[in-house]
């Protein structure tokens, strides 16, 4: 499968690019593309849709790992507009899926996480209301409309804190996020997100939280598992097993 991959060069892209490389054709994008990369790639400004239909030219799927989150604008245009702008041109090219990634409080803002356990990626939307959560809420809103106008499907995995597999001296006593994984198991799930066969999933617009096992409770990753087969390697035991 050929691959477009918009912000390939940010923190998650080149986790993404070692879970793909070997068994995928690659183009990676960004606004600084990564240099030296073996891998065929450009410099893309996402809030410009003819950009990002000259990228994907020629692809099959389209994995948006584009993030911006602290000024207004420009995160409303790299989050929002961006995010319509990438699945527009997969749905103009044919695409049958499309990949989007954001946090967690894009689904469950603090009126969820503050207070209850067991979150799981059904509850009703309810994001944040700071800047990165509402701008990258508009872009997953966005995806679903698409979904449901298009015969595309769109496979949204949410993260957090992303967690080295063993903690550097000092830093096992540190509080661990309850949305916690390691980059390696996060570019493994987008991995499933590419490649589950969507004919299984119940709708063709899916959430999955995407979170190591951790003994909190307070959100699941059983969805990830069971529709995608995702199982993370790495359960970050070192942070709080003493």
């Amino acid at each position: 499968m050929k691959v477009l991959l918009l912000g390939g060069n940010g923190m998650l892209g080149p986790s993404v690019i070692d879970a793909l490389e070997g068994d995928h054709e690659l183009v990676i994008t960004d606004l600084n593309p990564p240099e030296n990369s073996p891998h065929e790639t450009m410099s893309v400004d996402i809030a410009d849709y003819d950009q990002v239909r000259r990228a994907a030219e020629g692809t099959d799927a389209i994995i948006n790992c584009s993030v911006l989150r602290h000024d207004r604008k420009i995160a409303f245009d790299v989050n929002a507009l961006g995010t319509y702008n990438s699945i527009r041109a997969a749905v103009d090219l044919g695409h049958k899926r499309f990949v989007n990634t954001g946090p967690h409080f894009t689904v469950a803002g603090s009126l969820y996480y503050e207070y209850d356990f067991g979150l799981k990626e059904e509850v009703p939307a309810h994001s944040d209301t700071n800047l990165y959560a509402l701008s990258k809420a508009c872009g997953q809103e966005i995806c679903r409309i698409f979904s449901e106008h298009y015969p595309i499907h769109v496979l949204c995995a949410l993260f957090l804190n992303f967690r080295d597999p063993e903690p550097a001296p000092g830093d096992e006593v540190r509080r661990l996020n309850p949305f916690s994984v390691t980059f390696r198991d996060a570019g493994r799930a987008l991995r499933r997100c590419l490649e589950v066969d969507t004919a299984t999933l119940p709708s063709r617009n899916e959430v999955f939280f995407i979170l190591t096992d951790l003994p909190h409770g307070k959100f699941a990753n059983a969805k990830a598992k069971q529709l995608l087969g995702w199982e993370p390697e790495d359960k970050l035991e070192g942070y709080w097993r003493r």
